[in-house]
């Protein structure tokens, strides 16, 4: 990058090693650091590595020969010092006011050329029998900042999602709510569509415990209790308690409640097409989508296409039969169909039941392929919680062996749970907390502390609101964001406000300081920011920082990590605030000091909204 001096500096020590000693040397292995703060500097070279090419010259001799060398065919070198075998080199003002200047030119600054190629992200892939959760919000903007950071990066992207809208799950919330929800909607309760169908997914699992409580007090139940060996221990009501409420219970479900019966025959009913039953399924779904779209609306978050699971849970037959004809797959003697991974040890897994229905493998297949032929991506990756990282293993492993062109660019982004401060959440209990009130809780924290310093005065009802909508929602997605995806974490509302610590508003605080600038600023004048000389080390902190975006773009998207730049904008952050606070802007006693300092406040402001963009936050101009 032509703008990146440790790039420049990385060529021209090359250039000079060859000119000096004769040899030549890559310019990737030229080790750089930043010059330590006791020192004069900018950037310091280690010489060390290259005592053997210079043919037994000490590291401090030939940190003199490059620095002279330096000095006078680099433009960007001013100056330089030795310490030891480490060569510090002053950066020119000249080089720090074109990067300035280029970044101002270019909206765009930060973002790669086009690389041609063509990822598909899956994420979100939420159920319809309740509404998205905490950790849902995790994946959502996993998925999205990993979209706009791989745009960054010179790349075309693709969003999806796959809706698993089938199954009995499913048939729960509308079995209960056709039970109990004497014909309420959305429209007649007021409820958000995903909400309301969520009450009823609750509802059903209340209606089964109530069930299952009292059938555990029939001669049915203690005749099963009395045969089995654990009944006879001492404790044998603590026991029986233990049995019926885990190890007995899924068979409960499946061979004697009302419940679990009536759940099952709608499902069966639903993949007869039974008019009704299709008719009550697509209503509720339709409910359910509404309110996924108002959640997805207020993150900011669009989707390119949708897949169904009611529709991709048929692909991928087709597949595996040519993979048996290739003997990748192998079938067994009650028909089912197997691929053998134990040579790179993921053990034999099964790809079609006996009965030839599919499994989730099955469905995968298809569905991966579908997209290769409709878009001819050369990625793909998956959002999905650790949960699945076997599945995905197994997944991207049978693909390979399939041949299938896009195979090399599958990447599974595995994260890990994300809890509040109270602990687990369990959606059948309805303990869950869900996006939409999790928002409402962070926005309402963030209007109720500006209400606290008053600072949001004067303005409209609505512009405060607006104003407080950005923060609450900067502090739940920098809070979330800020966690390398494969860590688990505890979203705590109250310190992602936190306008002193590594928080989205502290960001936010930054830009404002800045728009207060330019609204203060009304004198014009005619004086040009290059004439400004002595950079001060405050605002080389600044520069040396921005220089650095492009990288830090490129090493994120390489890493599909998101906390990269979540870092990397609390860093030029704090060291605004810090150059905020040392440096006169406005009463600068030169104006072309003061010119500069505009200017370089103006780049902050500009790759600061980047790269907070990249991770779907917005900057007010007050707060």
């Amino acid at each position: 990058m032509k703008n990146d001096i440790n790039e420049i500096l990385k060529h021209a020590v090359s250039a000079a090693v060859s000119a000096l000693f004769g040899e030549s040397i890559d310019p990737n292995t030229v080790q750089l650091s930043p010059t330590r703060k006791e020192f004069e500097g900018d950037v310091t070279v280690l010489c060390f590595p290259f005592t053997r090419l210079s043919k037994g010259l000490k590291p401090p001799d030939i940190g003199v020969k490059l620095g002279e060398y330096l000095a006078a065919n680099c433009p960007e070198v001013c100056n330089f010092n030795v310490v030891q075998g480490f060569l510090n080199l002053s950066i020119s003002d000249a080089y720090w006011h074109r990067l300035t200047d280029a970044i101002l030119q270019n909206p765009n600054y930060g973002e790669a050329a086009p690389t041609g190629k063509r990822i598909i992200i899956e994420f979100s892939s939420p159920n319809t029998n309740k509404p998205l959760h905490l950790g849902h919000i995790r994946n959502i903007l996993l998925g999205w900042s990993t979209h706009n950071l791989l745009k960054a990066a010179g790349n075309e992207v693709i969003t999806c999602k796959v809706i698993n809208d089938r199954g009995v799950h499913i048939c729960k919330s509308m079995l209960a709510w056709q039970r109990f929800g004497n014909g309420e909607t959305p429209a007649t309760t007021g409820m958000k569509g995903d909400h309301l169908v969520g009450k009823y997914y609750v509802e059903f699992e209340k209606q089964f415990q109530k069930e299952y409580a009292a059938w555990q007090l029939s001669d049915e139940a203690n005749d099963i209790w009395a045969a089995n060996p654990t009944s006879k221990e001492a404790d044998a009501e603590t026991a029986r308690q233990a049995f019926f409420k885990s190890f007995y219970k899924n068979h409960y479900f499946n061979e004697i409640s009302e419940l679990g019966t009536s759940c099952k025959k709608m499902l069966q009913d639903w993949e007869a097409s039974k008019p009704a039953v299709r008719e009550l399924w697509e209503t509720m779904n339709n409910w359910v989508y509404a309110g996924f779209d108002g959640t997805y609306q207020k993150l900011g978050v669009k989707f390119d296409f949708r897949d169904y699971e009611s529709i991709t849970y048929l692909l991928g037959k087709e597949i595996i039969e040519k993979g048996r004809e290739n003997n990748i797959f192998y079938q067994r003697e009650d028909s089912s169909v197997w691929i053998d991974l134990t040579d790179v040890k993921l053990d034999e897994k099964i790809v079609l039941r006996s009965d030839g229905t599919a499994v989730y493998m099955t469905q995968d297949l298809g569905t991966a392929n579908t997209r290769y032929e409709k878009y001819g991506m050369d990625g793909m990756i998956y959002v999905v919680a650790d949960e699945q990282d076997y599945h995905f293993k197994v997944l991207f492993e049978i693909l390979k062996r399939l041949g299938e062109p896009y195979s090399a660019g599958l990447f599974h982004l595995s994260y890990g749970m994300v809890n509040l401060p109270s602990g687990r959440m369990k959606s059948r209990e309805g303990t869950v907390v869900d996006a939409d009130d999790l928002m409402e809780e962070v926005i309402a924290l963030a209007k109720s502390e500006s209400g606290d310093r008053g600072e949001l005065d004067g303005l409209t009802p609505e512009e405060r609101n607006d104003i407080c909508v950005k923060i609450g929602l900067s502090a739940l997605k920098y809070h979330i964001l800020k966690v390398s995806p494969k860590k688990a974490m505890v979203f705590d509302p109250k310190e992602s406000l936190d306008m002193h610590g590594t928080t989205g508003p502290y960001i936010q605080n930054a830009y404002v300081r800045i728009a207060g600038i330019f609204r203060k600023n009304t004198e014009e004048t005619t004086a040009t920011s290059s004439d400004y000389q002595a950079i001060l080390p405050q605002e080389k902190d600044l520069l040396s920082l921005l220089q650095q975006y492009p990288s830090t773009i490129s090493i994120a998207a390489r890493d599909h990590n998101p906390a990269d730049i979540c870092t990397y904008s609390y860093v030029l952050a704090k060291a605004y605030h810090r150059f905020y606070h040392d440096v006169k802007i406005l009463g600068a006693e030169h104006a072309e000091e003061k010119a500069f300092r505009i200017r370089l406040s103006q780049a902050v402001a500009q790759v600061l909204t980047h790269s907070m963009g990249i991770l779907g936050i917005e900057l007010p101009e007050r707060m």
